[in-house]
């Protein structure tokens, strides 16, 4: 085989490659609902849900337990308290409704929450520790990320779904 040939058959594999990888991607779906609509949709739990009792999961987008991109509305109620714990996956927060107050560490610890108001964004790094709590207030939150991911305690005796 001819340098030229060599080369040729170099390019059309990278290409075919490519094709194949960006064809076997998870694709992003058509989709628009309002907040009526998004409203409307059940909680439903699931991966990325902290287990505790104050927290409501709406899976609006995707399936957070598969591979691929998902979205998340977190309803939140007052005076709740989530210990610190980690996600697989990178996550992005935005604030939606109310105060959420969020911090980033190991353990719990009001000294390190931020206030994060109406129109607030923050990270959820892939495996890095965060806690968060509500005031007098339910917060809404939405979450998005790309699966598969879940909720880990750092502290397993905080993990409400064990009791």
């Amino acid at each position: 085989m001819t340098r030229n040939e060599t080369l040729i058959m170099t390019v059309a594999t990278l290409l075919a490659t490519t094709a194949f990888a960006q064809s076997s991607a998870p694709h992003l779906p058509e989709y628009a609902k309002t907040p009526a609509e998004l409203a409307a949709i059940a909680p439903t739990g699931g991966a990325g849900g902290s287990g505790n009792p104050k927290v409501q999961v709406v899976n609006i987008l995707g399936d957070s337990s598969k591979p691929g991109p998902y979205a998340q509305l977190l309803k939140v109620g007052p005076n709740a308290s989530i210990a610190a714990h980690h996600h697989a996956g990178d996550r992005i927060g935005t604030v939606l409704k109310g105060t959420w107050r969020f911090g980033y560490g190991p353990e719990f610890d009001k000294a390190k929450l931020r206030t994060l108001p109406v129109g607030s964004v923050y990270t959820e790094p892939s495996g890095g520790p965060h806690f968060a709590m509500t005031g007098n207030e339910a917060v809404v939150v939405l979450i998005t990320g790309n699966g598969p991911t879940d909720t880990v305690y750092e502290n397993p005796a905080d993990d409400p779904t064990k009791h």
